[in-house]
């Protein structure tokens, strides 16, 4: 992987948003029937936050910490809990430049904007995922039999 390519190279562009008025309900069924673990929080194609699997996970264990019933999701709102505080980049900014943004903060997404409208998102698992599939220049230099 070439790291000063880029981030347009490997962030996902199918996005699934929701607003800040939705459920944190409607966010459960989300984190139920896809595998990412962000959901950007948009307003008008505008990020406005981001919504995280630990985001709601958190807030599911207070729930039960308190003994509330789960009927709690359908009366807090996803701008309630969700990230504000957003990174961000844009499609053009290199590869190195979300690496070096991973390592310093905690964040493990962000979100990819262009004349301020979300475009895609890139992640720690899209950086993972794009170098486990790179292919090496010389071929014997991968070891088959470990």
């Amino acid at each position: 992987m070439n790291v000063f390519a880029p981030v347009s190279t490997i962030m996902v562009t199918d996005l699934v948003t929701v607003n800040p008025e939705a459920t944190l309900r409607e966010v459960k069924e989300i984190f139920d029937n896809h595998s990412f673990h962000h959901i950007p929080v948009v307003n008008f194609r505008k990020i406005v936050g981001i919504v995280s699997r630990t985001d709601f996970d958190r807030f599911v264990g207070g729930l039960k910490r308190s003994n509330e019933s789960l009927d709690a999701l359908d009366d807090t709102r996803v701008e309630e809990i969700m990230t504000k505080g957003l990174g961000k980049l844009e499609p053009d900014d290199r590869i190195n430049v979300a690496l070096e943004i991973f390592s310093k903060n905690w964040f493990h997404a962000l979100p990819v904007v262009q004349n301020d409208e979300l475009v895609g998102i890139v992640t720690t698992q899209d950086i993972i995922r794009a170098l486990l599939n790179e292919k090496p220049k010389e071929p014997h230099m991968v070891y088959e039999d470990l």
